[in-house]
C-alpha cells in the first residue's frame, strides 16, 4: 500500500522538505496485546512504514528514537529505514520511559531544526512529565502524540459478569486471569474512558492534537493519520 503524503506535508512546508522523527515507547505494556486485540508492536511497525515512506516521498529526512535504552537513528534520506523497521518488529520491550526519550532529544536539540515533526508513539499509561511537551514546543518542533490503546481493554472495558478475563497490569505488562463481576467491570470501563478523555483534554490544552489508534491494520493507521492531517488543515484555514 502506498501512503499518501498529504497528511504530513500539505500546506506546511512550502518549498522545504519535511524532517520527521518517530519516538517509540518500549515499556512492557507496549508489548501487548496478543490477537485478536490490538498488537502495539504491529501498530508501531505500521506507523513507521507510513511515516517514513511519506517523508521520503517528499524528499525529506526520517529518524527514529527508542525510549528507555536509546536506539537513536538521526534523520537521514532513508538509508536505515529497513533496519529500523526490523528493530521495531523484533526488539523486546525493555522498559524506560518517555521522559528518557525527551531527555535525549533535549540533549541533541541543537541538531534538530524548528519545524521538525516528532511523532511520540505510546499507550501513555505512564505519560511523561507535562513540562517536556512545553519544552519541545519551545524548540518549535511539531510534536504529535500518537496514543496506542486497545479499544476493548484500555480505551474502555468489556461489561462482563462473573467471567474470567485476561487482565494486563499496565506497569509490567504481566497478564493474569481475573474473575470480575459486572460492577467491577463497570468501574474499569469508567476509569479507562475517563483516563483517555483526560489525556486528550490535557494534550489539547497544551496546543497538541493527539492521534488515537486502536487497530494495527495499515489502512486503519493511515486513515487515522489522514484524519489528523485534515483536522489540522481545517483548523489552519479557520474551517474548524
Amino acid at each position: 500500500m502506498r501512503a499518501e503524503p498529504e497528511f504530513l506535508v500539505r500546506e506546511h512546508f512550502a518549498d522545504e522538505a519535511p524532517r520527521v522523527i518517530m519516538v517509540s515507547d518500549r515499556r512492557a505494556s507496549m508489548g501487548l496485546y496478543p490477537g485478536p486485540w490490538l498488537s502495539k508492536p504491529d501498530a508501531l511497525g505500521a506507523i513507521w512504514t507510513i511515516v517514513s515512506s511519506t517523508a521520503l516521498s517528499e524528499l525529506g529526512l526520517v529518524g527514529y528514537l527508542d525510549a528507555g535504552e536509546p536506539t537513536w537513528v538521526p534523520p537521514s534520506g532513508g538509508q536505515r529505514v529497513g533496519e529500523v523497521g526490523r528493530h521495531v518488529a523484533e526488539s523486546p520491550f525493555r522498559g524506560g520511559s518517555l521522559d528518557d526519550a525527551f531527555l535525549h532529544l533535549e540533549g541533541i536539540r541543537r541538531s534538530l531544526p524548528p519545524g521538525l515533526f516528532v511523532f511520540v508513539c505510546s499507550d501513555f499509561l505512564a505519560p511523561p512529565d507535562p513540562a517536556w511537551w512545553t519544552r519541545a514546543l519551545a524548540h518549535r518542533w511539531d510534536v504529535v502524540p500518537v496514543i496506542l490503546q486497545d479499544p476493548v481493554w484500555e480505551q474502555s472495558f468489556p461489561l462482563v459478569d462473573r467471567l474470567v478475563v485476561p487482565f494486563a497490569e499496565p506497569g509490567t505488562g504481566r497478564v493474569r486471569h481475573v474473575r470480575l463481576r459486572r460492577g467491577e467491570a463497570e468501574e474499569h470501563r469508567r476509569a479507562n474512558e475517563a483516563r483517555l478523555d483526560g489525556l486528550r483534554r490535557d494534550l489539547r490544552q497544551l496546543g497538541l492534537e493527539p492521534i488515537v489508534i486502536g487497530s494495527a491494520a495499515e489502512q486503519d493507521v493511515l486513515q487515522a493519520l489522514t484524519d489528523w492531517g485534515e483536522t489540522r488543515l481545517a483548523v489552519r484555514r479557520g474551517e474548524w
